[in-house]
């Protein structure tokens, strides 16, 4: 018996996302990082924050967090409570 794949019907879709990296990044990285918000934390780390449209784009992101060669901390998709659509990229 094979095991049925996991569930897809999720990664087509906008997600807000935390992406935290060790070290600070100033805000203009922001641009690069497709209009994350980039935020300095007190420990010395940097959270990204915003929403992302699909799967390949978050992976487009962590690859660009992979190229700077700084460490990655954790990646949360977080549910928004009232999402702004501005936020949403085509």
């Amino acid at each position: 018996m094979s095991t049925p794949p996991a569930s897809t019907e999720d990664h087509h879709e906008p997600g807000r996302y935390e992406i935290r990296i060790k070290g600070h990044l100033d805000n203009r990285w922001g641009d690069w990082f497709d209009g994350l918000t980039i935020s300095l934390e007190d420990n010395g780390e940097t959270l990204l924050t915003g929403l992302v449209v699909d799967q390949a784009a978050l992976h487009g992101l962590l690859r660009k967090v992979r190229d700077l060669g700084v460490p990655l901390v954790s990646v949360i998709r977080v549910k928004p409570e009232q999402p702004d659509e501005s936020e949403i990229k085509p």
